[in-house]
């Protein structure tokens, strides 16, 4: 089997689910060959691929790119000629699919949003256009990995075809990387960790706003991360702890400073960094948007507070104690293990994968 991998900006969250798939199909005796094609600006360059199974095209999400992309794909995939195309995100979907529209004959298409584009908090009729656009290119698709139950759920209420929809979760590796870092904390206090993009969809500034007016100094919040997508001002309050950008090959030793890792996100396809503070024994303090109440169970492996009550969360933070945070740490380890690794959900797509070629076989 040849499998062909199409992203557009290759990084973050993505990055990480692209690399831990690659890693594993290229050392799998169930693939023959792996591809990955991707935008060449914007993304990360360290993947570990041949070079000659790597493809940059020449791009930028702007609307004198969008031909030139959808060419230079199109072009890749008649010269590779692959078995499955496995596409990522929104952007890479409509390109890689719009030119089926055209052909007889194209090979099994498999299709991951990494977070609906029409469940972001938007006006209802972008909704609309946005969940239209991904019913139609659904005709050219074979089968649709949804990242989350909340995802699929959703996705089938804006009439995505049942049949085609599974629900596979992300997963990440279960090495740990022990860099060392220069940091301390007061471990005096409880010690809380935001990690990730400071643009609305995370919700740094809701989080923000509340510690601006909190007055309880038995809790420090430490913040790392830095605006991506231009889309959001950040202003850091004096009571909180800017870290800056972290890089991927330490944080495990970050998480491993805390005692929990807080996301107040307004929308969440999945939630990566949930997972990666339970593969790190850490309690996660989530907010109840989008698939997070699926990764924390609350009183379990952490608490869930709800986003429009920011009352909810001065509730957690006024009964929160070390020893709990231990406890849930431990717990969310073993929910990681049982439902969150890379090898559970790199089985689970080769079996996809195989299943596209078996006309008998359901998912």
């Amino acid at each position: 089997m040849k499998v062909l991998h199409v992203g557009e900006y290759v990084k973050g969250g993505v990055a990480t689910y692209i690399k831990e798939i690659i890693d594993f199909q290229s050392n799998s005796d169930r693939v023959d060959e792996v591809y990955l094609m991707l935008s060449k600006n914007n993304s990360e360059k360290q993947l570990n691929i041949q070079n000659n199974n790597i493809i940059f095209y020449d791009y930028r999400r702007k609307p004198k790119y969008v031909l030139r992309a959808i060419l230079e794909i199109n072009k890749s995939i008649n010269h590779i000629k692959p078995d499955v195309i496995h596409v990522h995100s929104t952007f890479a979907g409509l390109y890689t699919r719009i030119p089926f529209f055209l052909k007889k004959n194209r090979p099994k298409i498999v299709y991951c949003s990494h977070g609906w584009s029409f469940l972001m908090d938007i006006k209802q009729y972008k909704k609309i256009i946005f969940a239209t656009i991904e019913y139609l290119l659904s005709l050219k698709t074979d089968l649709i990995i949804n990242i989350s139950n909340n995802e699929q759920e959703k996705s089938l209420q804006f009439k995505l075809p049942k049949n085609k929809s599974r629900v596979i979760y992300n997963g990440i590796n279960e090495i740990e990387k022990n860099d060392e870092i220069d940091i301390s904390v007061d471990n005096s206090k409880i010690n809380l960790l935001f990690v990730g993009r400071f643009d609305r969809q995370k919700g740094l500034d809701i989080l923000l706003k509340y510690f601006s007016n909190y007055n309880n100094n038995k809790i420090n919040l430490y913040v790392a991360g830095s605006g991506v997508l231009g889309n959001q001002e950040i202003i850091i309050p004096e009571n909180v702890i800017n870290l800056g950008w972290i890089d991927n090959t330490k944080i495990d030793a970050y998480y491993k400073m805390f005692d929990a890792v807080i996301i107040p996100s307004r929308w969440e396809g999945f939630g990566l960094v949930a997972i990666e503070a339970m593969k790190n024994k850490k309690a996660v303090i989530v907010s109840n948007r989008g698939a997070l109440p699926e990764l924390v169970q609350d009183g379990v492996n952490g608490y869930v507070f709800d986003l429009d009550d920011m009352k909810s969360l001065e509730k957690v933070f006024n009964t929160i104690n070390k020893e709990d945070l231990v406890d849930f740490g431990e717990n969310g380890y073993k929910i990681f293990k049982d439902k969150f690794t890379s090898k559970i959900m790199n089985k689970q797509i080769i079996n996809t994968y195989i299943t596209l070629f078996d006309n008998n076989k359901k998912y």
